[in-house]
């Protein structure tokens, strides 16, 4: 598995990193419905509206803010819809556009 993509700034340990993105990739192929791309440091996906998968998400989600802090994740439930948008500074948008890349896949 691909890890070159992960910031210096990761504080998880390097033997996880797979592990890590392995959760990612499995919540994005089960759970994803689509994918926006609005700005350059922001990725909003549209996940399957349960509460089995929002809880999947909003946990991956402060496991990753706890190594890699720049990332800022915001869930969004309205209308029967689930959105994971996921936001980067300036300085990390080559890491945002790694994970859309991996959405995509």
């Amino acid at each position: 598995m691909d890890t070159t993509w992960v910031p210096q700034e990761c504080t998880l340990p390097t033997p996880e990193q797979p592990l890590r993105i392995r959760e990612f990739d499995e919540l994005f192929a089960e759970s994803m419905r689509s994918v926006d791309r609005p700005a350059p440091g922001r990725l909003r996906v549209e996940l399957d509206a349960t509460p089995t998968t929002a809880g999947r998400a909003a946990h991956l989600a402060a496991r990753e803010t706890a190594c890699c802090s720049f990332f800022t994740f915001t869930m969004t439930v309205a209308g029967g819809e689930l959105w994971l948008e996921v936001s980067v500074p300036p300085a990390h948008t080559d890491v945002l556009e790694a994970l859309a890349t991996r959405v995509g896949a």
